[in-house]
């Protein structure tokens, strides 16, 4: 008896030391759990996440000299991969297709390289003089408008562009001084290389990175992979395939509307392309600047019409086809990935952030299974707005 009344009390001694402890976590909890706890949890989760992207993005403008020309690799090699792999049924060793393969888009560059610089150099003064008499034109007609800004506002938004347009740092910023030669050189180099192993070794290389991995977590790695080479290669050959279609049409119609300098303004169509929704159109203004000085207030609308309708032939025909409606993001994205990659890496970043963000969307289409999208963003992909 004298033991079981031990025992109890021994038992209620350490319900009140437990209950003590407990305590304080109830009271936390009661904190953290009304409608001002749950605001200051979630705060402190944003700003969690904020801080680890701002330390993602430092280091990767930090190591920008490795990581870009890691992406760019990375792009060429998804976008050339159908041919590795073709070459590789064939038989013929991985080496040597790396090498064909590589030898084929070092050709392709320079041929576009070369056609730039053919079409371009000796006809960009008079490009740039016609595009800024242009430009001083439509200044002039806006003066006559009612509401028109006044001329000095006017001027200093007119000298600044044209100083962005002609500026040595528009065109050759990225390799201005000696520095900045080395690093591109160097980010050249390892581009090639990493190029070269990445269509010799790719599915290898994956293989190895995945080793940590098991299980749903394994498949899931193995499904971001295949999904992100698809998308890029999917993305840059329905870019370029577009680009090419958006500049021959601009180009017949300068030529038909007998725009001078056509074949310049054809090949700047054709890069700007490259720079999703407002690439083309930056391109059309451009002609019907050169439109307006050589042939007339008609003649830019007339340019202006030729932009719209291969821009309306582009959006609802040719990425459909060519790109697929996946890879379509909406126009917000589009333009808010363009801003922050303009901010963090100037043009390039600007050229590189869609495709990145349509590598996210596409990593989101497959996270919980080969068709089967994240659970928060499956009502949006049955109802797409």
């Amino acid at each position: 008896m004298l033991f079981g009344r031990r025992a109890r009390a021994e038992e209620a001694a350490e319900r009140e030391r437990l209950e003590r402890l407990e305590r304080p976590r109830r009271t936390v909890a009661r904190l953290w759990g009304d409608g001002f706890g749950q605001l200051a949890t979630r705060s402190l989760q944003i700003i969690i996440v904020v801080v680890l992207v701002g330390a993602l993005i430092w280091g990767l403008q930090t190591l920008s000299t490795v990581m870009i020309p890691v992406v760019l690799a990375l792009i060429f090699a998804s976008t050339f991969w159908p041919v590795t792999r073709w070459l590789k049924e064939r038989r013929v060793p991985g080496a040597l297709s790396a090498v064909i393969v590589l030898l084929g888009i070092v050709l392709i560059l320079g041929l576009v390289g070369w056609l730039v610089t053919w079409a371009v150099r000796d006809q960009w003064d008079e490009l740039s003089a016609q595009a800024q008499d242009g430009f001083s034109e439509l200044i002039a007609w806006v003066n006559t408008l009612p509401f028109a800004p006044d001329a000095e506002q006017l001027a200093e938004w007119q000298q600044s562009i044209i100083d962005f347009a002609t500026s040595a740092q528009f065109g050759s910023g990225a390799i201005a001084g000696v520095g900045a030669v080395a690093s591109f050189i160097t980010g050249l180099v390892l581009m090639i290389v990493l190029l070269f192993f990445f269509l010799k070794d790719g599915p290898v290389i994956w293989r190895f990175l995945l080793r940590p991995f098991e299980g749903e977590a394994r498949a899931r790695a193995e499904r971001i992979g295949d999904k992100t080479v698809e998308t890029l290669g999917s993305y840059v050959r329905g870019t370029a395939s577009v680009a090419l279609v958006d500049a021959v049409g601009i180009g017949i119609g300068l030529v038909i509307l007998q725009v001078p300098l056509a074949l310049p303004l054809a090949v700047v169509v054709f890069l700007l392309s490259f720079i999703p929704l407002v690439g083309a159109t930056l391109a059309g203004i451009l002609g019907a600047l050169v439109a307006l000085v050589a042939n007339g207030p008609l003649s830019a609308v007339l340019v202006v019409g030729v932009v719209v309708l291969v821009n309306q032939l582009e959006g609802n025909f040719l990425q459909p086809v060519l790109m697929g409606r996946a890879l379509k993001l909406h126009a917000l994205v589009i333009l808010l990935a363009l801003t922050v990659g303009t901010v963090l890496a100037g043009i390039l970043g600007a050229v590189l952030a869609v495709p990145i963000a349509a590598v996210v969307w596409g990593i989101v289409q497959v996270w919980a299974g080969p068709d089967l999208p994240a659970r928060w963003a499956r009502d949006a992909e049955r109802n797409p707005s």
